[in-house]
């Protein structure tokens, strides 16, 4: 038992009542890893003193900036229940985050080939002619808008040249070969990508004669070609030394008309281009192009359609169609449809196509050559798939920091260098498969519109950063620092996405991610640092991560009071799927701070409201009843027990709806609830009231918070119904009545003002003893 001044030092204290910093103490009970820059170090973990200038977010708040800021793809839902209020909205958290973990850990299948046999448009770096074959077979399953061919070939009827600009994967290259079918073009060649726009008309020669003098094959005897003759340029490469130019285009126009013939030309969106005309390719609908790839695959098997439709009316090419995926993957998934139709593979392939495709995308991102895809452009990768969903010019300033840092690991000797301008919004994110859209973001503030970027199918993040972590184990001392400098900012937001970008990265390797991010955040002398970790590891739990529970209560028990706090929050948050043990864990903790204690002034306040407010987050959570239940339970115990049950349940009345000041208390309306259903905490509530507003210890905070409840209850009639329910379960003894009608009789209004008339009201509800 402890002496008197050493127990009212151990009340945890209200999340808003102001109490000195911690004693600094965690310096000495572990030290935090170095990182391998000094400066960086600094930053990252901060002086031995520095927690003294430190004070450390609520509980509360720092759960509402986890559920405001985490990413989408850890489906917490509405936001309204993680580890929260039970007035309203449900609970997504962990159903969700098991089916994100199932696409962390990958569909563990490998298909590289995309090429699909007669129905593929030839390779775009080939050169050669085209056989007849592959255009019937194109035409055949092509789709397009017939108004938009026709204004196509409208204009290289005319011009002789047609330059087509479009996003990789998206039929343009098909587009081309088609156009010049539809115009009778026979043969067709394609050309080399890598030829200089210079000498682009030196690639059209006057039509062959055969070494006799006759008119060569496909030509009359006049020596007129026979039918106009078609060239492709696909994917021209373009540097800003080496453009294509209008008069590169007008020589070759001049040589294909002596020819009577046609050239269609495609680039990407980040040709370089002086003066040429271009026409913007805008692919199909991606399920016409189905439609049409199956109707030619099963066409032998085919009941007037029967068979297309029903393998379009499957709920996995639903899903697949809902997807955003190039028609490189449309064409490949129709093949494997006629390969399902004719029962060559089970249905369970089918429903991985999707994730299949995704996850080879990812895989050519990181394996393309710096010709191809620029460091920059990965690092901007890795940044949206750590703030998918976010404000694009955050996600793009902390993009180049990484960049930075990859720079760093591949040229140790150089200084980074990171270009100011160059960069199109608009092409960065076509590479990526985003979009732009303007969105509310929160803030402290309030919520601020913002632009912001996400990938088009939401499951890219979690494979992107995977695919980084396991493929790419160069990439990780890169990545680590920038996650540390992350978890150093000053934003919300940036701290919320470092934890989640790291629980991604702790379902994929636990014990990597552990020893080399989570562990050095969770014995910082900074509390910042030691929140990033409680939410990385709640995050990871979320995520289906093995072991996090075992984690919590070895640190739990620890001699290290950083990694005791960081095991505390965490509690508060993943607890309510195990609330007995949650609270068995926090008992242990907090008998642990009584244990041997000589000197009333070693006692730990902080580690104490830490415990306090864990209670309060359990008890504001789905698993509310059972943590009531728990509570009642084991009040009685001993003296440490019932003065963290007695803290946390204040600590929990102070909480209103949507945190507002005049807010409906969500305490108070989990008894109105409770009342009207008759169940167990219409009685357990008032019992805790009763316990808290008898202790000595407790009665000023307890009258504080009715208080509180007086004054919304003044402005609600909610509120003050819910009151006058509750305020007559509160005295069974005369002391308990005359305590309350104290308080009604004369407590004042705000900021002095007279006595709200709501307390008169109030007063006449207590039954007198």
């Amino acid at each position: 038992m402890s002496t008197p001044d050493a127990a009212e030092a151990a009340r945890p204290l209200p999340a808003d009542d102001p109490s000195p910093s911690a004693d600094g103490k965690d310096g000495r009970d572990g030290a935090a890893k170095d990182s391998k820059d000094g400066k960086e170090s600094k930053e990252a973990e901060g002086s031995e003193g520095s927690e003294e200038h430190e004070q450390p977010q609520t509980a509360w708040s720092a759960r509402r900036d986890l559920i405001d800021h985490s990413p989408r793809s850890m489906n917490l839902g509405d936001r309204a229940r993680f580890g929260g209020s039970m007035v309203g909205g449900n609970q997504h958290g962990v159903s969700g985050g098991q089916v994100a973990g199932d696409v962390i850990m990958g569909s563990k299948t490998e298909i590289h080939q995309w090429a699909i046999p007669g129905f593929s448009a030839p390779s775009a770096s080939a050169s050669g002619e085209v056989p007849q074959t592959t255009l019937d077979r194109l035409a055949a399953s092509f789709v397009a808008a017939e108004e938009t061919v026709e204004a196509l070939l409208v204009r290289l009827r005319r011009d002789r040249v047609l330059v087509l600009s479009g996003a990789r994967f998206t039929g343009r290259h098909t587009a081309a070969l088609m156009l010049l079918h539809r115009l009778g073009a026979a043969p067709v060649h394609t050309l080399d990508r890598d030829t200089n726009p210079s000498t682009l008309a030196d690639k059209f020669t006057a039509p062959d004669t055969a070494a006799d003098g006759s008119p060569a094959a496909g030509a009359t005897a006049g020596g007129t070609p026979a039918h106009p003759r078609g060239y492709v340029l696909a994917d021209l490469v373009t540097r800003r030394d080496r453009p294509l130019r209008e008069h590169h285009l007008l020589a070759a126009c001049d040589r294909l008309t002596v020819q009577d013939a046609y050239l269609v030309v495609t680039v990407g969106p980040t040709a370089v281009l002086e003066d040429v005309p271009v026409v913007t390719w805008q692919p199909p609908d991606p399920a016409d192009v189905l439609a049409a790839h199956l109707r030619t695959r099963v066409a032998a098997q085919d009941d007037r359609g029967a068979t297309v439709a029903k393998l379009l009316d499957l709920p996995d090419v639903t899903e697949f169609l809902s997807r955003s995926h190039q028609l490189r993957e449309v064409a490949a998934f129709a093949q494997l449809l006629g390969r399902y139709a004719a029962g060559e593979v089970a249905e369970n392939a089918v429903a991985q196509f999707s994730l299949i495709s995704l996850e080879n995308q990812v895989q050519e991102w990181f394996e393309e050559d710096e010709s191809s895809i620029h460091l920059r452009d990965k690092a901007f990768l890795v940044a949206l798939a750590a703030f998918d969903d976010g404000p694009y010019a955050l996600t793009a300033e902390l993009s180049d920091l990484l960049y930075r840092f990859l720079q760093q690991t591949q040229k140790p000797g150089s200084a980074p260098e990171v270009p100011v301008f160059g960069t199109h919004i608009g092409k960065r994110l076509q590479l990526a498969r985003a979009e732009r859209y303007e969105d509310d973001e929160h803030t402290e503030w309030g919520p601020v519109t913002q632009q912001k970027a996400k990938f088009t199918d939401e499951r890219a993040s979690l494979v992107l950063l995977r695919e980084v972590w396991t493929g790419h184990p160069s990439a990780r001392p890169a990545l680590i620092d920038w996650l540390r400098r992350l978890a150093d900012d000053g934003r919300p937001l940036v701290r919320t996405r470092a934890a989640s970008t790291v629980a991604v990265l702790a379902r994929t390797d636990l014990p990597s991610a552990m020893a080399l991010v989570i562990q050095p955040w969770a014995t910082s002398n900074r509390f910042r640092h030691r929140l990033v970790a409680v939410n990385a590891l709640t995050l990871a739990h979320l995520l289906d991560t093995p072991n996090i529970p075992r984690i919590l209560d070895e640190w739990s028990k620890g001699e290290d009071r950083r990694l005791r706090w960081v095991a505390v929050r965490a509690y508060a948050l993943i607890g309510a799927e195990r609330p007995e043990q949650a609270l068995a864990a926090l008992r242990t903790a907090a008998r642990s701070l009584y244990r041997d204690l000589a000197d009333p002034d070693d006692f730990d306040r902080e580690m104490a409201r830490e415990l306090g407010e864990a209670v309060a987050l359990l008890l504001l959570s789905e698993a509310s009843d059972a943590v009531l239940a728990e509570l009642r339970l084991h009040l009685p115990d001993d003296r440490p027990v019932h003065d963290l049950t007695i803290g946390g349940f204040v600590s929990a009345c102070r909480h209103t709806q949507d945190d507002e000041r005049y807010g409906h208390p969500l305490v108070l309306a989990w008894y109105a609830q409770s009342a009207t259903e008759g169940s167990a905490a219409a009685h357990g509530i008032p019992f805790l009231w009763r316990a808290a507003l008898n202790d000595p210890n407790a009665t000023r905070h307890a009258l504080d918070v009715l208080r509180e409840w007086v004054l919304i209850a003044d402005r609600s009639t909610a509120t003050e119904w819910a009151l006058a329910a509750l305020l007559p379960t509160l005295v069974t003894t005369p002391a308990e009545y005359q305590r309350l009608g104290h308080l009604l009789r004369t407590m004042p209004g705000e900021d002095g003002a007279k006595p709200p008339g709501v307390a008169a009201r109030l007063l006449t509800t207590l039954p007198v003893r």
